[in-house]
């Protein structure tokens, strides 16, 4: 007898409705840069169809994602001015203080904003902590991050997100958060992530790559899963509500090793690496564009993610909405 597992092939009604992974627009978090100044919207060389806009031009992004279905956005700063302690980072007319403020007096609950907690973009090193000598001071660079994430949440943002990968740092910021007033402040931690090769393209967009060195020393070796797991329930034990694991599609097998280690949500950042790979190769004709990024989304979701960033946010609700995805 043969077996036929074709009979669940036969027609898009019978994939629909086997389809072991499902996928929503929810899911979704956009990326978006702002810088300093008023009336820009200077498009990003290194990542095609991406921008960096102005607080004041922030209302145009926030109406096309919303227009998809995306009603996440996860904010990123590019200051005037940077110095070694990163002080725009937690100055309260900071970047991006002022786009969370602009974003949430006009869109309310409509839109729910998250906020990257870093120091990389606002130091004039590009180090993602306070240094002592040519070394990131983990311990001395707590305390700055707190203050990070307190100002961020004191402008309005929903959520804020840890993606220093100091040792301590969840617990730092859950304790800012809730002595002064924010305990029902989420925390998603970037807690496995990995020293990748994928981030050129997002270096370049926000100006962040370090003036010496690199980042191997907190920033975790390409080559380990089982210390990923570590720092995941490092995270979990501190206070995340959400853990992270950045890159996406060469980390697929920690996505889904994390999914059978924890019962928090899982997000992924498919990042800008990957974002610039199949956007040129699909201008280049060498690839169906369209496709790639629904096989790709798919894998993410299929290895355990609940939650996607990605520079596709808005085509991907779209591939959604039509049943190419999910």
């Amino acid at each position: 007898m043969i077996t036929r597992p074709r009979r669940l092939r036969a027609n898009p009604l019978i994939r629909g409705m086997v389809r072991e992974t499902r996928a929503s627009a929810d899911s979704l978090i956009y990326p978006v840069f702002f810088e300093e100044g008023s009336n820009i919207k200077a498009p990003i060389a290194a990542m095609d169809g991406q921008f960096r806009y102005s607080p004041d031009r922030a209302k145009e992004i926030a109406d096309q994602c919303l227009e998809h279905g995306v009603n996440k956005l996860l904010l990123f700063g590019i200051p005037k001015e940077k110095d070694e302690k990163g002080s725009q980072a937690y100055a309260e007319n900071g970047i991006v203080q002022q786009a969370v403020r602009a974003l949430k007096k006009e869109y309310g609950d409509q839109l729910y904003v998250i906020t990257d907690v870093c120091m990389c973009e606002y130091t004039s090193h590009g180090h993602c902590g306070i240094l002592c000598g040519h070394d990131v001071d983990n311990d001395e660079t707590l305390q700055y991050l707190s203050k990070i994430a307190v100002s961020h949440a004191a402008a309005g943002a929903d959520m804020v997100a840890p993606s220093d990968m100091m040792d301590g740092h969840i617990a730092a910021l859950r304790g800012g958060l809730d002595e002064n007033g924010f305990k029902n402040t989420p925390i998603m931690s970037y807690a496995v992530k990995y020293a990748s090769k994928f981030y050129g393209p997002f270096r370049d967009a926000a100006g962040s790559a370090p003036s010496f060195g690199d980042r191997k020393t907190y920033q975790m070796d390409p080559h380990n899963l089982r210390e990923g797991m570590k720092e995941a329930a490092i995270d979990e034990e501190e206070g995340a509500d959400i853990l992270m694991v950045k890159p996406a599609l060469s980390y697929l097998d920690v996505i889904r090793e994390l999914s059978y280690n924890t019962n928090l949500p899982i997000a992924t950042y498919s990042v800008s690496g990957e974002y610039a790979m199949i956007k040129n190769a699909g201008k280049a004709g060498l690839i169906d564009e369209y496709g790639i990024m629904c096989e790709t989304a798919a894998s993410m979701y299929r290895a355990g993610a609940d939650i996607i960033m990605t520079y596709y946010a808005m085509e991907i609700a779209d591939a959604i909405r039509k049943g190419d995805i999910g």
